[in-house]
This record gives structure tokens, C-alpha cells and sequence, in this order.
């Protein structure tokens, strides 16, 4: 008579590697909540950026200013020839439009002070900031001969004075330029090429004062309440800026980057100089007919914060995979030790317990900061997890090294998050430790007993 297999099933199932098998799968599947969570996360980061959007725009959005330039106009010439079917005789009708001739100063400087400040609006907030331009420079004689005109063609006369840029609505001042001793006031001008990019221009002025002089001086102060970005081009034939502002992570971008002798950042703000020669860049002091889009060789600011919140917990959801895991195999571990068995219900009641970490980070970040929350949701949930054990395992020995773990595997994780430049070095160590230190705990065990 043959004996039953049911005791060997009994006894597959009983064993440690169907309990291992068992605990991967439900590490597996709580990926599942993981997923819910990071879906959360991303939706609040979607409604804080949507939220911060709202409340820039009302304050300001970003600056690009790109100006001031001479704007002179000039009749161009064309003849229209006609032939006269019957006669054969040809007529010659000239006509004219007009036309502009554009010329960049010769010298442009800049001085900024950026303040920036915080707006709050329900549980989000958001940086903008205050900025205070003060231009000046000189230009220099119009040169009209790459296009062979005639003196008697240009209409000295009807020059102006023109500023491309952003975020007119808000600008916080009447901008005048004082040109040659004169004082010029600015008007907005309507844009139909470009509805983000708009202008201010002057009034008329007799511009041969630079065909006489050759050198004409002018300076001019604007300040804007704006958010994100500020953007300046470089027209001048040398152009020389110097920023300040109590942004203590400034993000430095555009075509030309900040002189490494005179940048400073500390933690109350920062100082940059910038200085463009005419031979940095690929354009010329002047244009004709048409305006020339030269955002490509702007240089600027971005006032970011390099990593938010939202950023810090989707990066803490990233590594629930490595918690789990890590936790479960601690308690797969002590486990097989002691010879305690731990039921597959417990092992889910500790993976839910692991999950809800994140829910409470990112809820409680969202009321206080993200190192207050990570610490708070830690403790509740190290707390949670070892008094929990203590009725499994029977004992205070183990669920003191699990407390103890699972501190220091938050404490490693969050140190990763902080990092920015080494988080791959330090994490790639860290792993390696914690790898080894599982290969030591288990060298002595007999899996062909299992």
C-alpha cells in the first residue's frame, strides 16, 4: 500500500523556501499600494505647480529684456516696370515703403538687485521676486552704408528708442530714458508678430545728434515684479552686468555663464558679473528691415528650488521597493533564527504598515517641512512596526534590532535623498554594506534543511 503524498505537500508548504517564495510574491504585490502612491504624489506636485502658476502670473512672470535699441526709419526704393502691350514701350514707376535700420549701443551696463519673497496660498508656495534694473551705455554713429543710403533718405527725425521684453503688466515703474540730457518716456507697443514677446518704445527724436557726435550717453532704471527667470541680451558691443539678489540657490543659465572670479553664493544670496564682447557672440551692432530674434544669446538667472517637496517624496516612493524587501527579509531572517513562524497575514499587516509611511510623509510635508515630516511619519511607523513584533516574536531581543534596522535604513535613505551629486556613490556603498552584512547574519544557516 502506497503512502499518501499529502504530508510531503504539507510539509513543501511548511518549509522556509515556500515561506520565502510566499513573503517575494507579497513583496511583489505591494508594489501595487506603492503605485496608488506614487500616482498621489504626482497629483499634488501637478496641483502645486498649477497652483504656483496662478499665483506667479498674478505677481509676475518671467523677465527677458533685450534692448535698448535705436530704431530709425529710412525710405527703401523699388521700381515697378511696365510694358505697354501695343506700343512695346516700356515705363519705369519708382516707389518707396518704409523701412527700419536698428542699431545696438556700444556699451551696455547693467546693475540688478533681486529680491525675492514668498507667497502662500493654501498648503503651497511659491518664489518670486522684485527686481530693480538699472541700465546705462553710450551708442555710437548709425552706419547706413551696408545698404548704400542716401542721407536725404533717412528720417532722422522720427528715431525712437525701442525695449523688447516680457511681463509688461508687471512692471512697477515709469520707465524714462534719459538720452543725451533729454528725458524720453516709454509706451507700450502692441506686438501682432509675437503676443509673449512685447515692446516698449518712445516718442520721436532728432537722431542725427548721434550722426554729429558720434557718441550719445543714456541711462534708464525699470523694475519689475517677476518669478522663475531673468534673461538679458547681450547688444552691447561690450556689455557688462552685476546681479545681487538673497536667492541663495541661484541656477545660472543662457549663453554666457557668470566670471568663477567674482561669483559668490552663500546662503543669504548671491553675486554674479558678467562682461560679452561683440566677439562672443554672432551678430553685428546693427540690422536692417527686421528686428533679429536674439533670445539664443541671452544670459540669465532661474530662481529654482532645486529640489521641492513633492520631488523629496516621489524620490523617498522610489526606494518602498528596497524597504520592503529589506524589512521582509529582516523578519524572513530572525524567522528561520529563532524558529518563530511568522504567518503571511502578519507579514502583509507590516508591508501595509511599511506603505503608510508614505501617505503620512506626504501629507504631513505638505503642513510642515519635508525633514520634520520624514522624521514624524519614521517614528510612527518604526514605533508601529516593533511593538507589533514584540506579540509576534515573544520576546524584546529581536524587535530591538528590527527597531534598530529599520532606523537606520531611514536614516540611509534619507541621506540619499539630500544628496544631489554623490546620492548614486552613497547609495551604491550603502547597498553594498547592507548586503554584506545579511551574507554575515546568514552564513551559518542550513538551507538544505529548509
Amino acid at each position: 500500500m502506497e503512502t499518501p503524498e499529502t504530508p510531503n505537500h504539507v510539509g513543501f508548504f511548511q518549509s522556509n523556501t515556500a515561506r520565502l517564495i510566499m513573503v517575494g510574491l507579497l513583496t511583489f504585490a505591494l508594489l501595487i499600494p506603492l503605485l496608488f502612491v506614487q500616482n498621489l504624489i504626482e497629483e499634488r506636485s501637478q496641483r502645486q505647480k498649477e497652483v504656483i502658476s496662478e499665483t506667479s502670473g498674478k505677481w509676475g512672470e518671467s523677465v527677458y529684456f533685450y534692448g535698448p535699441i535705436v530704431k530709425v526709419p529710412y525710405k527703401a526704393f523699388s521700381e515697378i516696370v511696365t510694358v505697354d502691350e501695343k506700343t512695346k514701350v516700356a515705363t519705369t514707376q519708382k516707389s518707396f515703403v518704409t523701412d527700419y535700420a536698428y542699431f545696438f549701443p556700444e556699451t551696455l551696463k547693467n546693475q540688478s538687485k533681486v529680491t525675492t519673497t514668498t507667497l502662500n496660498r493654501s498648503t503651497y508656495e511659491s518664489t518670486v521676486f522684485t527686481a530693480n534694473m538699472a541700465f546705462s551705455g553710450h551708442y555710437g554713429a548709425p552706419d547706413f552704408s551696408p545698404k548704400n543710403i542716401a542721407d536725404t533718405d533717412i528720417e532722422w527725425g522720427k528715431a525712437t528708442i525701442l525695449i523688447q521684453t516680457t511681463n509688461l503688466k508687471s512692471i512697477r515703474n515709469e520707465v524714462k530714458i534719459n538720452l543725451g540730457g533729454k528725458m524720453h518716456t516709454f509706451e507700450p507697443v502692441y506686438n501682432s508678430e509675437n503676443d509673449s514677446i512685447q515692446a516698449l518704445e518712445t516718442g520721436f527724436f532728432d537722431a542725427s545728434v548721434l550722426k554729429n557726435t558720434g557718441n550719445l550717453p543714456f541711462k534708464f532704471d525699470i523694475v519689475y515684479n517677476g518669478s522663475q527667470q531673468i534673461k538679458i541680451v547681450p547688444i552691447g558691443k561690450t556689455t557688462e552686468a552685476h546681479m545681487t539678489s538673497n536667492w541663495p540657490s541661484p541656477s545660472f543659465t543662457g549663453n554666457f555663464l557668470p566670471g568663477d572670479a567674482t561669483k559668490k553664493i552663500t546662503d543669504q544670496g548671491f553675486s554674479a558679473d558678467w562682461k560679452v564682447l561683440h566677439l562672443n557672440r554672432a551678430f553685428g551692432q546693427q540690422a536692417f528691415e527686421v528686428l533679429p530674434n536674439l533670445a539664443q544669446y541671452a544670459f540669465g538667472v532661474d530662481f529654482i528650488i532645486p529640489v521641492n517637496q513633492y520631488q523629496q517624496n516621489d524620490r523617498a516612493a522610489k526606494y518602498g521597493f528596497l524597504v520592503i524587501g529589506l524589512t521582509f527579509l529582516i523578519f524572513f531572517l530572525i524567522q528561520v533564527i529563532s524558529k518563530v513562524r511568522i504567518h503571511i497575514f502578519q507579514y502583509t499587516m507590516i508591508g501595509l504598515a511599511l506603505v503608510m509611511f508614505y501617505t503620512l510623509l506626504i501629507s504631513i510635508t505638505e503642513h510642515s517641512s519635508f525633514g520634520q515630516a520624514y522624521l514624524i511619519a519614521g517614528t510612527s511607523v518604526v514605533l508601529l512596526i516593533s511593538l507589533y513584533s514584540v506579540s509576534i516574536l515573544k520576546n524584546y531581543k529581536f524587535p530591538l534590532f528590527i527597531a534598530a534596522s529599520l532606523s537606520v535604513l531611514y536614516t540611509f535613505i534619507y541621506v540619499i535623498i539630500q544628496l544631489e551629486d554623490f546620492a548614486l556613490l552613497f547609495g551604491s556603498i550603502g547597498l553594498f554594506l547592507i548586503l554584506a552584512a545579511v551574507m554575515y547574519f546568514s552564513r551559518k544557516i542550513d538551507w538544505n534543511k529548509s
